[in-house]
Formats: structure tokens, C-alpha cells, sequence
């Protein structure tokens, strides 16, 4: 298959967040990597654009979908990858991020990919290294290729990447994740508004300050919610988000009944809409089985735009 880039920037160094990321990049990206599905489906042959390119994978903290993709995505290209993961890092050691970082791109890779604790130090890192680094997670700051997946599994579930007049309700443990910021940015820049949902504690109101400082005509709205029930009825896309009890969300034992999506509360939702969650999921806590593994779910179609995403990503940042 002819891999054919709609290159909005071909310059364009990094991938930190989706916060800035004008709508044509991103159409741009999104174009792309729904162009390369049919590859990660295996329904057509793979091209080898980036032969000879060698892109580390530097995750210290712990993943399973985005590292596996990420490696999954670069080889599809041809590329070769390296892995350098937390328990087995000089960081263990004590070596700071801005140090692995450079040891690591003086070996001559052409990209990092980065996963770590630190909010912010993906951008951290790109000041101090020559090659491009995509962020796959910094802390409760941004996890853009995540931001960009869900987008892809959703616009082609509804047909199109206007957003307009569609809501999208992330439910959870908000103020943690990484994966709510990014995917409000990027729904919001497609012209969809954004409901957060949750306890307070979890959805604390100065969320609706998120895109404070954001311009761009067509931009949709944030907005809390802390009434689950309140909100099933008007929405078009159902995203969960897991209790990241690692770092420090405590919740109740009625947050299930609250804010769990089951199959009886799922039949709240019109009749068009989907059910996402980024994963891993607590089964029983924020989706019950019927509910993830039914007709509504995306989430499977998640995993894989996530491969085409990436492999888009890979391919903006190294030019092919």
C-alpha cells in the first residue's frame, strides 16, 4: 500500500499534547491513520517507509495497549524499536528523566517515546534532546495519541469529524487522567462539546476552566456534571475512565451504583450512541460485562485505531 501523508506541518517537531494542536493537524493525522486501518487490519500489505529508523520506547511507568501499539505501529512501517522500561532503567537508580533521556537519543535513535510519572516531562525532555519525542503519557498532564485514537474510533463510528451538536460525556476519575484532557481538547477542536462527569472530589468544577486561554471558532464547550443519570440521555458518546487508585483516588462504596455504566443504566443513552473506555478496564466498577463486551462498545475498535494512529504519528515525525 502507497502510504500517502495529508501533511498539515511536515516540520512540525514532537508530539506533547493535543492542547495547541490546530485543527488541521489534527484532521490532518486523523485523515492519515484511517487511511492506514486497512494495514492494521490486514487487509492490505504493509509498506516499509521507515527501514532503517530505529524509535525507543522509553516507558517508565507501566503499559500494556499504548507500548505494545507503539511497537506494533513502528514495525508495520518497517522500523525497528527498543525498549527501555521503569524496573529496568538506571532510573531505578536514581538517574533523573532529563539524563536517561539524553543517553538515550546520543544512541543514535531517530524518536523517543516517552511514558512517565512527571506531569510535563515530555516537554521537559524535548528541550533537551535533538529528536522528536511523542508523548505516550505524562502524569495527569496529556496522552495525545490517546486523544487522537478515541477520536479516530469515534468520528468513524458516526461518519464524520464534525463534531458539532455532539456530546461527548467522560465519566470518572477526571481530574487524574491524562486520557480525559487530551480527548477534551480533541473533541472540543472538532466542534463537539465535552460533559465531565463524577463526584466532586473527581470532578471538581474548575474543570470547566480546561480550555481557558483557547480560541478557535467552532470550539466546543466543557462542563461539569456530577449526575450520571442527568446526562445518559444526552449523549452521543459514553466515555469511561478508570479509578486511578495509584494515584490517590479513593472513592466510595456506592460509586458503583452512581457512576457505573451498566446495561440497564446504558439503555438510558439514545439509541445511537457509543460506549468508550480507554483501558484497562475494572470490570464491575465502571462497566459491567454486558456493557463493554456489547453492541454499543467501541472499544476494541479503540485498540486498533490506536495502532493506525501511531503508525500516522511515526510517520509525521520522521518525514516519510
Amino acid at each position: 500500500m502507497p502510504l500517502r501523508m495529508t501533511m498539515t506541518n511536515a516540520t512540525t517537531r514532537h508530539l506533547l499534547g493535543l492542547r495547541d494542536v490546530p485543527r488541521e493537524r489534527l484532521l490532518g493525522l486523523l485523515e492519515s491513520a484511517a487511511m492506514l486501518l486497512p494495514v492494521v487490519e490486514g487487509a492490505e500489505a504493509a509498506a516499509a517507509p521507515l527501514e532503517g529508523r530505529l524509535i525507543a520506547n522509553l516507558f517508565l511507568e507501566n503499559s500494556t495497549r499504548t507500548r505494545v501499539s507503539f511497537t506494533v505501529a513502528a514495525r508495520r512501517l518497517g522500523a525497528q524499536t527498543v525498549d527501555l522500561l521503569g524496573g529496568t532503567s538506571s532510573a531505578s537508580k536514581g538517574e533523573s528523566l532529563v539524563d536517561t533521556a539524553r543517553n538515550v537519543a546520543a544512541m543514535g535513535v531517530d524518536a523517543i517515546v516517552l511514558r512517565c510519572n512527571a506531569s510535563g516531562g515530555s516537554h521537559l525532555i524535548a528541550r533537551h534532546v535533538s529528536c522528536p519525542v511523542i508523548n505516550a503519557g505524562d502524569g495527569t498532564c496529556e496522552h495525545p495519541t490517546q486523544g487522537l485514537l478515541d477520536m479516530l474510533a469515534l468520528t468513524r463510528s458516526i461518519g464524520t469529524t464534525d463534531l458539532s451538536g455532539r456530546t461527548i460525556g467522560i465519566t470518572g476519575d477526571v481530574v487524574h487522567s491524562r486520557v480525559a484532557r487530551s480527548a477534551a481538547y480533541a473533541a472540543t477542536c472538532l466542534g463537539g462539546d465535552v460533559v465531565f462527569i463524577g463526584p466532586p472530589a473527581m470532578v471538581p468544577a474548575s474543570l470547566e476552566g480546561l480550555l481557558d486561554g483557547l480560541e478557535g471558532e467552532g470550539r466546543g464547550d466543557v462542563r461539569v456534571c456530577h449526575d450520571l443519570d442527568a446526562a445518559l440521555p444526552h449523549l452521543d458518546a459514553a466515555m469511561m475512565l478508570r479509578v486511578q487508585f495509584e494515584r490517590g483516588a479513593a472513592i466510595t462504596g456506592d460509586y458503583p451504583a452512581m457512576y457505573g455504566l451498566t446495561a440497564a443504566r446504558a439503555a438510558m443513552l439514545p439509541e445511537h450512541a457509543v460506549v468508550m473506555h480507554p483501558g484497562p478496564i475494572n470490570r464491575g466498577l465502571e462497566l459491567d460485562d454486558e456493557t463493554a463486551d456489547g453492541p454499543r462498545s467501541l472499544i476494541m475498535d479503540q485498540v486498533t485505531c490506536g495502532v493506525a494512529v501511531r503508525m500516522a504519528v511515526l510517520l509525521e515525525q520522521l518525514g516519510a
